[in-house]
This record gives structure tokens, sequence and C-alpha cells, in this order.
């Protein structure tokens, strides 16, 4: 990192930080007490810092990664500082674990974006930093910066494990992996997804050495026509069948197969993968959550995604290639129409914003499912289009993981979006500087609302004398 690099990202990273001190102690004004899934995460962690690690709260569905890494962080402070009384483990004081973790991610989210794009040297220093204050500041994950929740921290230890699986250090990368799981089981997808990494890496050297044999002009293997890519399944099997391949497979990844190992017992022991309350969270396939997250990637991405350059090549594409578009529309519809789930927390708590989303567009007609189908394709498309960068076996591996995060989940739900959307966002080429800054302006437009609407714009059930927020 050059000095005026190393003097910008010091800046960006305290400027942000102090911005999210100024909103932590607005939130903490107005919400002093536990807010929405805090009234259990709060009182479990101010068990452990009582010392009864054997009370659980039966409601709580993810294992306590959070409340150790609390409890470890808070008591040594209040030593040091000599804090006693209420103050010790208090709802402010669990909060601003999470606003460390925020500021961990944004450290993170620089040295992956230097990693990942260290061999472009168009890239200027001031992109990566731009590039780094605009993810730290996506909205779904900053707005759970300000509330006890698990992901932030989540987040800080599946991004640290991904940064320590591109260095090489698998067995740091799988042990953080394990920290992920503790903060959130669906994690050790992500450690699934640092094994691939290296998979995808050696099958592309082998794939680039098999074009040579065959003295192919196509020194990469980036997709081609239908042919190409069954030739390429094919070449997948025929080297994953290999013995000797598979040893030298598992001698580079068996950090993360012992973690996987060690997940599946207890999945086997804990029968199933959700601790606590297992009611409402059944597992399914729900596949139209994959529209879902592209649509949301879309939304959340347009200044790279939505544009007229991309329309027309789109539009071309669909010239080109009708009958493939026709199947994957017949696909599509039949997915909607057979795995469509409407989770009883979507339908009945109208804080969220999925709450609002469903009822005024999907609730609309029920043909409305149906007709978003030309949107999910060409979402599908073009968030295909922008990792054509990526070798064929990253994108099939990130795919394979993205299912796995994704259609197994009855609720819609932002927050279970955000690492598939953080990692494909990392992998993709650095845009134009003018689309950086567009993409940084619509995040602190829709963080200004989300904030505005959380603070003052608060209600009350006629039922309740709680003050009710809006929120993520």
């Amino acid at each position: 990192m050059e000095r005026s690099e190393a003097h910008g990202f010091a800046a960006a990273m305290s400027g942000a930080f102090l911005l999210s001190c100024l909103l932590f102690a607005a939130i903490n004004r107005h919400q002093r007490g536990p807010y929405m899934d805090e009234a259990f995460h709060v009182p479990q962690a101010q068990a452990y810092c009582h010392g009864r690690f054997l009370q659980w709260d039966p409601m709580i569905t993810t294992l306590p990664g959070l409340y150790l890494v609390s409890v470890g962080a808070v008591k040594p402070a209040a030593w040091l500082f000599g804090w006693t009384g209420s103050v010790v483990c208090s709802a402010g004081m669990l909060r601003f674990i999470n606003l460390l973790f925020s500021a961990g991610n944004f450290y993170l989210l620089y040295l992956l974006l230097f990693k990942i794009h260290q061999k472009n040297k168009a890239v200027s220093g001031f992109q990566r930093i731009l590039s780094t204050l605009t993810l730290a500041m996506f909205p779904t994950l900053y707005f759970f910066t300000f509330l006890y929740y698990t992901d932030p921290g989540s987040v800080f230890f599946t991004l640290f494990a991904y940064l320590m699986c591109l260095y090489g250090n698998h067995k740091t990368s799988a042990l953080l992996g394990f920290c992920g799981f503790m903060f959130r089981q669906t994690n050790i997808v992500w450690t699934v997804f640092c094994a691939g990494n290296v998979v995808a890496e050696k099958l592309n050297e082998a794939w680039k050495t098999e074009l040579q044999k065959k003295k192919d002009e196509k020194i990469s293997s980036r997709k081609g026509s239908f042919s190409d890519l069954i030739r390429i399944l094919q070449f997948l099997i025929e080297y994953l069948i290999t013995p000797k391949n598979l040893v030298i497979l598992t001698a580079l990844t068996w950090p993360y197969i012992i973690l996987v190992t060690v997940f599946f017992v207890f999945v086997f022991i804990n029968g199933g993968i959700v601790v606590g309350d297992r009611s409402s969270h059944e597992a399914c396939l729900h596949f139209p959550q994959l529209f879902y997250f592209l649509s949301f990637t879309v939304f959340f991405s347009f200044p790279h995604l939505l544009t007229p350059t991309k329309i027309r090549k789109f539009l071309l594409s669909l010239r080109k290639h009708p009958v493939q578009y026709s199947l994957i529309a017949v696909i599509s519809l039949f997915l909607i129409w057979k795995f469509t789930y409407v989770h009883k927390y979507l339908l009945a708590d109208n804080r969220h914003y999925t709450f609002y989303v469903w009822r005024k567009v999907f609730q609309r007609h029920d043909l409305v499912k149906y007709v978003l189908v030309p949107v999910y394709i060409f979402a599908g498309w073009s968030f295909a289009d922008t990792l054509k960068s990526k070798s064929i076996f990253w994108i099939l591996m990130y795919f394979v993981c993205l299912l796995a995060v994704t259609v197994p989940q009855k609720l819609l739900e932002f927050r279970y979006f955000i690492l598939p959307f953080l990692i494909y966002r990392l992998n993709i080429p650095f845009p134009s500087l003018y689309r950086q800054l567009l993409e940084l302006a619509f995040y602190i437009v829709v963080n200004a609302v989300t904030f505005y609407l959380f603070l003052n714009r608060t209600f009350q059930w006629p039922n309740s004398d709680e003050i009710q927020r809006f929120m993520w």
C-alpha cells in the first residue's frame, strides 16, 4: 500500500467509524431497551455475563458465538476500566460489540478487494478505498451494526476466513470458519466455498492444460456454446473420479473437510441444523428465493447491472437464443408454481420491509409472481454476465453455495442475502469511478431513509403499548 493510499484508507475508515459512533449514540438514545430479536439475544448474553453458561433461551436458533465473544470482550473491559453495575453487559454495551465488528469488516473488505483484484493494475488506490467504503455502508448489513444481532460478527468471521483462504492459510481459514459457524450455522456453506476456491483453482489449471494438449486456441475456461459446457462437465466428472486427483484435493482442503465433518456430527447429534425453536425455521425447497436474491442484487447493484449497454446485450442474447430462454422461462414458472412458500412471519410482522414488499407487489394479484419471470431472467443473466471474468469452475462452485444458502430458507429475509451479495460484489470487475460514486450515493440515501424511519416514524400495535419501528 502506497503512503497516499494508506492515509486515504485511514481517513475513510476513521470517518466511517466516527459517523457510526454518532448514529450509535442517536439509536441508543431513542431505543434504550432491546428491540425485536434483541429481546432474546440481550438476556442470553447477560446470563453469560453473570456466569450462567448452562442457561439457554429455547427461542434462540443460532449457536452461542455472539454471546461468548461479547463476554470475552466486555468482561476484560469492565475490569480494566472499573465498570460496575448495570452498565456491564447493558444493551448499549453489547451493541457496541457490533460496532467493533463493523470496523473489522471495513478493514477486511479492503484487504479482500486488494487481494482479489491485485492483478488489475488499472485499479487505483482511491477506487479500492471508495469500493470499501461503499460495501461497508451496504444498507442491509450497516443497519444491523447498531443492534445486537449476529450479522456483523457472522460477516466478520466469514470474510476473514475467505481472506485467509485466498492467502493459502487454510488451517486458519477453517478455524475462522468454525467461528462463523458458531454465529450462524448456515455459514458452513461459506467454509465449503473456501474449499471450493482451492478446488476451482486446481480444476482451472488442469482444464487449461487439457486445452493446450488438444492445441485449442481457447486458453481460458470461459463459457461458450452448450457443447462447450457439456465438454467442461465431462472433464469435471473425469477429474473428480480420478483417485490421484482426489488425494491431491484432499491434501489441500483437509482443514475444511474436518470442519464440514464436525458440522454433520453436530446435525446428527442435534437432530437438525437449528437449535432452539425449530417450528418457525423448517427447511424446504424454496427455489423462488434464488429469484428474490437476484432481484435484491440488481436493486443494490443497479449502477453495474441495470445499464443501457447490459439491456441491449441481453436483448441481443434473447434474439440469438430464443429456445434456451423459453426453456428457462418454463422452468422458472414451474418452480414458482410448485415451490413458492409464504412464511407466517412474512405476513404477520409489519415492522419489516419484506412485509410491504410482499403486500405491495406479490399480493396485488396471483399472477404477479409469474409476470415477474422476465425480470428474474434478466437479473440472472446480468448477474452471471458480471462474473464472466471468473473461471467456469469458480462460477459453478459459487452458484452451488448460493443455492445451498438461499433455497432451503422458507422465510424471505433480506439479512440472509448479505454474505452471498458481498462475496459476489467483491469478485466482479471494478466499475468506472462514476458508477462507484453512484452506488455509494445510493447506499447513503437508502441508509438515511432507513434510519429516519427507524428513529422518527414509530407506531404502536392496537394490543400493545410498546413502540414499534420499521427496519430491514
